[in-house]
Order: structure tokens, then C-alpha cells, then sequence
């Protein structure tokens, strides 16, 4: 039914405030990328505010594919090694290593799955709502749907409580016994459904034991698998609804839940699977689902609805509230704030002057990571928590040559390291994994892990035995990327206990293999071979396209950059001398950083021809960002040389790769440069190309949830940077937010601080120190050197001072 929405002004919006963080909308979602996200890290819930049917599309964080990986994958991958490094090497036959690379490769990823489909429907015999109105306000967690027929207002609020593991939708109707309603559920995976009791219904089902990505269709298979040779593969699933709504009828039957003549009414949805680890059978080793969501009702029920909705707001308000960002409107320009946030996003997009939109998209990335990586749940996914199709995008994986790592760059700096913890804790299990990839595919020591995981901690190279592309399949690095998570956390945190017991042990082992997959090139320097540049191509000597050579810059970076944090770290624990002193002397002839013929940065061994000057992917200057490599501090040579590759490659790009720049241009204190990024990245998305939805998502397109975070990583990147060994205050602010204010961002050396700016200027900083380290700060020229004590705050007014 389609509808004609009024919007009464007085009664839908008064109340908004130039600076209250919500999204709010004058019309139901059409679309999904219309539609509002809930989430508690474990169950995902997409909100669309229908009238008739109200569609809530729901996913659990642990619904994947597939089953434990199996041994063995590619028992002669070790035998081609030496083919690749010879034809590197000593032949310099780039075409025939990217033939052999493939012969190194393994299988696919398993897919990340939507659960199924909640509605709730009530018919109003076709009538058009007036006052229409939905938002979902960032400060409390909680989405809101309002209308009104027939003289009736009906309110549903909606959120998804991580102390009670269960959404929670409150209907209320102004006129009593309005609410007639019905609800049901399905699943796009196998399922039945059942009625339990008077109130409760239903979802019940198996995963597919595989799904191909949705780029790989051989004609001469089925990409969706259900039937299960293994007896590993295939893990159920239960999604159970429950509805409790005092003095009115509620029949449960074979069609759903049925509410009649209610004021009010309380639904509860909650979801588990049976998974139970990534080495665990699913099938005969897993988690009892129905029991557990039995659990998850039978406390939520004995609740009433303000006391969860109270706890949730508790829970959710003690990570959100930690961050505040206030943006001054300095030209008072604000005639856009009673826009509907789409509506304003498209005006911002334009190029319109909205202060506001820019720190509700910057607090959205927070409340977006808050909601889809909680501890004890699995890491955020390409899509975070919420995804739709059966063969998502990408599988929704983990993709670990940028994306996986770009999810986590808010985490720690923007005081939300809890949600860094489901990352963390995932790595061990990966590093269990990629040790048996080590040996079985390289006879190698330690651990590795290639560009694409899952659930199941896949490892090795992907690309069904060889029909994966070399240029993304037959990358190296991603284990030593996602050790930098480990020792970022303890920079922030300053916890030498989780250094030395849990982090440290596991770079250590990615460092074992990383030496033994180094070897010398004619000139005596370490290098990697085979090498790649995450998705990009070179010319050859006879100008063909290819991918696969030797120490791309990238590679190099990397591995200095895991080197270095393991040296650090065993300096910080006085420990394991011999181990560091080996780490220093190969560190030393790492094959080196070189400068082009255009005063670039070299992506590759030599100067190659580029196949695309303006690719999305820059990989080689993760020296700059995230690592510490490259910095005006350490080296202007090959900080300009940076700079000049950003010049070349361009502001073109993808939603994540918009991000990415943002953060490069941040780390070369371009701040104007850095925020027309950030406006590119907020590009109104609805009619295609990369940008930002309706709904605030990230376009890449389609949807990936990396570019949401890249985006608020780099607005705190502006702010506040400590990868040197200064906290460098209001290092690349743009002209144009010459005034506003940011109280929580996090500094390496475990500092919390408070900034004030006025005129572009610093003109009031507090800093708490949460480890007692010496602080060397940097503002405003200048370069303040201070002991601190563990807990003390300094505040500055003139001069930096204890309080």
C-alpha cells in the first residue's frame, strides 16, 4: 500500500535541537539502506517504520556458513614455492610467478548470513498517516516510529539490550484497545516455524553447509549448498518472539503472535546459533540455540519495560557518553535543521554549511561500533553486524588487506577499546589457525593469514584451488596487520600484563613466520617473494598487466612496523633479548623505501608503469597510516614523497577509500585537504556511487561499514595524534571548523584528553593521564614536556598544570 506522508511540523519536530544527535526521517524506509540499525554486538536489527508492516530484518553475529576448516586443503602448495621465488628471482618472469601463485591457493571464505525477517502488521483499511515521523537517536540506543490515523497516535520504540540479549519493541496507542495487531517471522535459510504456548512463536533452522562468493559462479556447481557430506557443516539456528500485553487477547498459531484490542503491548525477539567456536562441529558439538534463547526471555520477560529499557540506556550511555564533539555553526547558517536527515545530508552534499552533520556522522561511527562489537561476541564484519542477502557482498567476511583493521581505527582513539576486545580475542583463535596454514602450505614457523576470514578463522589463501586472482588471493601480510591491533591496544591502555601474556606471544609467532618467509634478493636485502600490492596491478617489461613481484612496499612497511612494535615490547618487559636483537638486525636490511621518478612514493620493487594511477587502494603508504613509519618527525624526504603519492593517486575513490585518504592527509597536517575528504565521504549516495546512504551507511558501494569508521577515525585524526612521541593537539584542522570543542579522545601513553578551540586555535586542554607516564605535548607551535602521575589531570590555561 502506498501512501501519502503528512508531516505536522509543530508535533513531529519541535523538540529537535540544532545539536540533538539523532537521524530522523518524514517517511518510512523504501529501501534498506533507508532503514535504522539497532544492535548489541549479537543480534542486528534493521528498522524500517512501515505503517501496515512494519518490516524488522534481523541477523546474529555468529549465523555464518559453513564449518570448522578442513586440514590438508592444498597439500602440494609447498612444492611451488621455490617455482614462484625462481621465476622472481632469477628470472624475473612476473607472468609465469602469477601462474605458479595460484597453485599456492586454497579455499574460499564461508558467508555471513541475515537471520530472518520480523513483522508486524495492522491494518488501517488503507487511510494515510499524518504526523509522521522515525528517528533514531544516537544518545540512548533506542529507534522511534510515530503516526496517527483516525485520531489515533500509535508510537513503537525499538532497541536491542545487550544486559538482556533481546530486542525489545514498546507499541502504544493513544486510544485504548487500538493496537489489533499481527505478528509473524521467516527466513530466506531453511526453517519451520511453531507456535509455543499462547504467546510465543517460532524460527527455527540450518545454515547452508557452504555459499560460494557472490563473485564466484562456476556453471558446474550450486553456489548455496545445504546437503552436508562432513556432518561439520551447517549450524542451526532459533529466532523466538514473545509478546506480553496486559488486558488484551493473544493467540500464538501456525501464522504467528495476534494481538487484539491492546493498549499497549511489549515484543521481545532474541536469536542464537549453535555455534561454539571456530574449531568446534557445529552439529554435534554445538551450543544448545533453543535453550539459549529460552534463557535470554525467560529473564528478559520478568522485567518490566522502563526497567530494561533503563538498563539498556545504562549500559549503552557508558561507552557513548565518553566522546562528546561540538562543532560551532560560526556563520549561522542554520537553515537546514529542521531537514529530515536525508534531506540535509543531500543539501550538505552540495556543498551546504552543516557543522552538525559532520559530529553526527563522526558520533555515528561510534554508535555504529558500539552496536555491532560487543566482548564475547565474534569481530565486526565487512557489513558490521547487518546484512540482508543470502550471498552478501563480498560474503560479508572478514577482509583483512584494510577492511577488517579499518572497523577498529576509532576504537581506542575515540575511548571505545571494550568494543577493540571481540578483534583481539578473535586473533588467537586466528593465529591458532594460521599456524597450521604456516607449516601445511610454506613448511613455515608461526603463523599467517592472507587477504579474506570467517567465523571459522579461514587462513589460507583463497581462491577454490587456484581461480582466485593472485592480485588479492596471494597476499601475505594480514596477520601482521592485525598484530598491530594487539600493541596499539597496550599503547593506549598501557596494560603490560594483556602485552606480555596475550599480545606479545602472538605477534611473536607471526614475527617466527615473517623471518621465515624472507629471503635474500640479489643485493643482499630481506624481501618477500612472492609480493603483491592488495588489488593493484603493474606493467611489465612488455607492458602486460601484472601482480605478483617481489617486496612491495606495503610488505615492507608491514613487516618493519610488526618488527618494531616487538622490539618496543620486549624493551617495555625486559625480555627475550636474543629474540629482539634478531628482530634489529634484519630490521636493518629490510629492502628500503624508494622514491620514484615523479617524487612518489614506490608502491613496487622498481619503478613499474602504473596499470591505474587513480586505484582505490593505496597500500604502499600504510607507513604513513596506521603505522608510524613516516612522519615529518622521523623523515620529511619520505613524508613529501608521501604526500606527492596522494597528489598523484587522487580524491577519487570508494566510500573506504575516502576514509583511508582522510586519515593520510590528517597524518600530513593537511587539515583542509583531510576534511575535503571527509565531505566526499559524506557525498549523498542515494542515486549510486560511493558516499554516504540515506541512513547514514556507508556506499562503497554497496554497503561496507569500513568507511564509517575510517571517517570518524580521521575527524579524531585531525583533533588529536600520538604515534609519534608527542600528543600533538589540533594537528590538521580544517579552516573550515575553526571553533568548536571534543571532550574524551584517547592518546597513546594512556592519556585522556579534553580540547577547546576558538579562531583555529587551542585555547583550553585538560589531560588525564590514566598510566603516569611523561607526557611531551605539542599545540600551537609549541612543545610542553611533563612527568604525571597515575590518574592526575593537568589542565591548560597559559600554562599545564596540575588540578
Amino acid at each position: 500500500m502506498k501512501y501519502l506522508f503528512f508531516v505536522i511540523a509543530i508535533c513531529s519536530i519541535h523538540f529537535l535541537q540544532a545539536q540533538d544527535l539523532k537521524l530522523w526521517y518524514n517517511k518510512p524506509a523504501e529501501k534498506w539502506t533507508e532503514a535504522l540499525p539497532l544492535g548489541n554486538g549479537h543480534i542486528g536489527a534493521m528498522v524500517f517504520g512501515g505503517v501496515e508492516k512494519e518490516l524488522i530484518q534481523l541477523n546474529e553475529s555468529t549465523l555464518w556458513s559453513g564449518g570448522p576448516v578442513k586440514h590438508n586443503i592444498n597439500p602440494e602448495a609447498s612444492t611451488y614455492l621455490p617455482q614462484v621465488r625462481e621465476a622472481l628471482l632469477k628470472e624475473a618472469d612476473y607472468d609465469k610467478a602469477g601462474k605458479l601463485a595460484r597453485k599456492l591457493q586454497g579455499l574460499f571464505t564461508e558467508s555471513y548470513l541475515p537471520l530472518g525477517d520480523v513483522t508486524i502488521s495492522q491494518d488501517f483499511g488503507g487511510q494515510s498517516p499524518t504526523a509522521y515521523y522515525r528517528d533514531l537517536n544516537l544518545q540512548t540506543a533506542v529507534a522511534t516510529t510515530r503516526f496517527t490515523i483516525n485520531g489515533v497516535e500509535y508510537v513503537r520504540e525499538s532497541f536491542v539490550s545487550a544486559p538482556a540479549n533481546t530486542m525489545v519493541i514498546h507499541l502504544s496507542a493513544s486510544k485504548k484497545g487500538a493496537i489489533n495487531t499481527d505478528i509473524s517471522g521467516n527466513s530466506q535459510l531453511r526453517f519451520n516455524t511453531k507456535a509455543l504456548g499462547t504467546s510465543e512463536w517460532i524460527v527455527a533452522g540450518k545454515a547452508p553447509a557452504h555459499i560460494a562468493p557472490n563473485y564466484y559462479n562456476p556453471k558446474d556447481r550450486e553456489p548455496i549448498v545445504y546437503e552436508d557430506t562432513t556432518g561439520c557443516n551447517g549450524m542451526r539456528f532459533q529466532l523466538r518472539i514473545k509478546v506480553v500485553a496486559p488486558g488484551a487477547q493473544i493467540v500464538a498459531d501456525d501464522k504467528g503472535v495476534h494481538i487484539r484490542q491492546a493498549t499497549e503491548a511489549i515484543v521481545y525477539i532474541t536469536a542464537a546459533t549453535s555455534f561454539n567456536g571456530y574449531d568446534k562441529c557445529p552439529v554435534s558439538e554445538g551450543k544448545d540455540e533453543g535453550a539459549l534463547v529460552a534463557g535470554f526471555l525467560e529473564k528478559a520477560v520478568k522485567k518490566s519495560y522502563p526497567t530494561l529499557r533503563k538498563e539498556h540506556m545504562a549500559d549503552y550511555q557508558k561507552y557513548f557518553n565518553r566522546v562528546s564533539l561540538k562543532l560551532k555553526d560560526t556563520i549561522g547558517e542554520k537553515r537546514n535543521s529542521m531537514l529530515p536527515s536525508n534531506e540535509r545530508l543531500a543539501a550538505y552534499s552540495k556543498g551546504g554549511y552543516d557543522p552538525f552533520i559532520e559530529a553526527l556522522y563522526f558520533q555515528f561511527g561510534r554508535y555504529l561500533l558500539i552496536s555491532c562489537s560487543r566482548p564475547g561476541g565474534p569481530p565486526a564484519n565487512l557489513q558490521g553486524i547487518w546484512n540482508k542477502e543470502l550471498r552478501a557482498p563480498w560474503s560479508s567476511n572478514y577482509t583483512i588487506n584494510i577492511n577488517t583493521e579499518m572497523n577498529y581505527w576509532p576504537a581506542e582513539v575515540t575511548n571505545l577499546s571494550e568494543m577493540h576486545q571481540p578483534l583481539l580475542d578473535w586473533l588467537k583463535d586466528l593465529s591458532a589457525s594460521g599456524s597450521r596454514t604456516a607449516k601445511e602450505f610454506y613448511h613455515a614457523k608461526g603463523w599467517v593469514a592472507h587477504h579474506n576470514s570467517d567465523i571459522w578463522c579461514t587462513s589460507n589463501p583463497v581462491g577454490d584451488l587456484g581461480a582466485g586472482n593472485p592480485s588479492w588471493a596471494n597476499w601475505y601480510m594480514g596477520g601482521n596487520w592485525l598484530c598491530r591491533h594487539l600493541y596499539e591496544h597496550y599503547l593506549y591502555t598501557g596494560d603490560k600484563k594483556f602485552l606480555a601474556e596475550y599480545a606479545y606471544p602472538i605477534m611473536k609467532q607471526a614475527a617466527l613466520f615473517t623471518l621465515d618467509w624472507l629471503v635474500k634478493d640479489n643485493e643482499g636485502y630481506w624481501v618477500t617473494a612472492p609480493s603483491t600490492s592488495p588489488e593493484n596491478w603493474f606493467k611489465d617489461k612488455n607492458g602486460k598487466s601484472q601482480s605478483v613481484s617481489v617486496a612491495s612496499t606495503m610488505d615492507m612497511a608491514i613487516i618493519w612496523d610488526l618488527f618494531t612494535s616487538l622490539i618496543e615490547a620486549s624493551t617495555s618487559l625486559n625480555t627475550d633479548a636474543e629474540f629482539r636483537n634478531q628482530l634489529i638486525s634484519v630490521r636493518e636490511k629490510l629492502y628500503p623505501m624508494k622514491i620514484g621518478n615523479k617524487g612518489q612514493l614506490l608502491e613496487w620493487y622498481k619503478d613499474f608503469e602504473e596499470v591505474d594511477t587513480l586505484h582505490r587502494h593505496v597500500s604502499h603508504l600504510y607507513g604513513l597510516f596506521p603505522g608510524k613509519q613516516i612522519s615529518a618527525d622521523n623523515d620529511p624526504e619520505f613524508f613529501n614523497a608521501a604526500k606527492r603519492t596522494l597528489e598523484i593517486r587522487g580524491d577519487l575513490g570508494t566510500g573506504w577509500s575516502r576514509g583511508w585518504k582522510i586519515n593520510w592527509w590528517a597524518r600530513l597536517h593537511d587539515g583542509d585537504h583531510a576534511y575535503l575528504l571527509f565531505r566526499n565521504l559524506l557525498n549523498y549516495a542515494d542515486a549510486g556511487g560511493g558516499g554516504t546512504y540515506p541512513n547514514f551507511f556507508d556506499a562503497h558501494p554497496p554497503f561496507q561499514i569500513d568507511g564509517n569508521f575510517a571517517g570518524t577515525a580521521g575527524m579524531a585524526e585531525m583533533l588529536l595524534q600520538s604515534h609519534t612521541q608527542f600528543v600533538d593537539v589540533l594537528p590538521a584542522l580544517p579552516t573550515a571548523l575553526p571553533e568548536g570543542e571534543v571532550k574524551g579522545l584517547c592518546a597513546r601513553g594512556g592519556f585522556v584528553v579534553d580540547i577547546q578551540w576558538r579562531a583555529g586555535k587551542l585555547v583550553k586542554l585538560k589531560v588525564k593521564s590514566k598510566a603516569g607516564i611523561k607526557l611531551y605535548l605539542r599545540y600551537n607551535g609549541k612543545i610542553v614536556e611533563m612527568e604525571t602521575s597515575k590518574n592526575g589531570i593537568y589542565q591548560l590555561n597559559g600554562e599545564l598544570k596540575a588540578i
